[in-house]
């Protein structure tokens, strides 16, 4: 068989050429049915899908690569890390001179979205996302796109840190201090629900990893977990609630991101509470604003790990499929041995 064209997809189906190319660009106009039998078929039939636009059509590229985020599209603009990251993915991409589109996967009225990854005219993309949904990686590959995801061990390629050794670092730090009482408030992708839960389950939460690491290096601590919703300062604040809830008060509060633990040391210290003298609190990722707040965190390079993540997409494969980044401890003065 030679090239397969969307006009091959189309006699297939038995539809017309633009009923096809309508299953890639404007699903809404076609029943669910029509559009999985179209897609299936172009599947089996090893048809990538139609270019994005007609610019490209001549050289097969769009000259584009999309950052896919797992919140709405305002967080790259207002997150310290996300930031960071896209200043790394927009260095290299400005040496290759690609242009970055930004996706959101979030629906407006919450839940998963990805119909942005049909429509975008690009040539790869990169998941700046807690983890990576199968459904990702499926929309992708059916586009012919290349992925590149910043969490360990999802999809072919991916730039991330050891989560795991960033938890243990920082629960190190806590048992050496003599911490034995630890709350975690870790960040979610979600914008709706519930500002602050306790959770049982380790299964329920984005940044797993660091929590498996943090308890391992604290095993005869009691360590109580709240899921917060949205990674964001003013959630850190209202996390204030739940560990003040906590009776006793836990000596020591770990959060999953730095802008979440600057948001509740700046909580703790307007109800009147000592930080560190009454309660510890520590974050990850060590942005600016850390150094300025006094943070104990667990640095990772941030715009290196975009960087990198830009690099591995737009190279020519020679490098590592899976680069694992360090993550270091920097101790500050938000934390010191408990009271007592």
């Amino acid at each position: 068989m030679g090239r397969i064209t969307i006009r091959t997809v189309a006699e297939a189906c038995g539809v017309s050429p633009s009923t096809v190319s309508n299953a890639y660009n404007r699903p809404g106009q076609l029943s669910a049915a029509l559009r999985e039998r179209i897609l299936a078929t172009a599947e089996e039939l090893g048809y990538p899908g139609p270019s994005a636009a007609g610019r490209s059509l001549r050289s097969g590229r769009a000259g584009a690569i999309g950052v896919l985020l797992s919140n709405q599209l305002s967080y790259a603009f207002s997150d310290p890390y996300a930031i960071g990251f896209l200043v790394g993915v927009t260095q290299a991409c400005e040496r290759a001179g690609v242009s970055v589109l930004l996706l959101s996967a979030e629906h407006p009225e919450g839940g998963p979205d990805l119909s942005a990854i049909q429509r975008a005219n690009i040539d790869g993309i990169i998941t700046l996302t807690f983890d990576t949904h199968p459904s990702v990686l499926e929309h992708a590959r059916r586009r012919g796109l290349p992925v590149v995801t910043t969490y360990p061990g999802a999809g072919d390629h991916s730039v991330a840190v050891d989560d795991v050794r960033a938890g243990e670092l920082v629960g190190a730090h806590l048992h050496g201090l003599g911490h034995r009482r630890v709350a975690c408030v870790v960040g979610t992708s979600s914008s709706t629900g519930t500002p602050v839960t306790a959770v049982e389950a380790l299964a329920d939460l984005d940044y797993v990893d660091r929590v498996t690491g943090l308890r391992s290096a604290l095993p005869d601590a009691e360590v109580t977990i709240f899921s917060a919703r949205h990674n964001s300062f003013d959630t850190g604040r209202a996390a204030a609630d739940a560990v003040l809830a906590v009776d006793p008060w836990p000596t020591a509060v770990v959060c999953s991101s730095d802008v979440l633990a600057l948001g509740l040391q700046h909580e703790l210290r307007e109800r009147g509470v000592q930080v560190p003298g009454q309660i510890s609190v520590a974050g990850f990722d060590d942005i600016d604003e850390a150094a300025i707040g006094d943070l104990t965190t667990v640095a990772q390079p941030i715009v290196d790990k975009g960087r990198l993540a830009a690099g591995m997409l737009l190279g020519d494969d020679a490098g590592p499929a899976h680069v694992l980044l360090e993550v270091s401890l920097v101790a500050r003065g938000s934390t010191a041995p408990p009271r007592g």
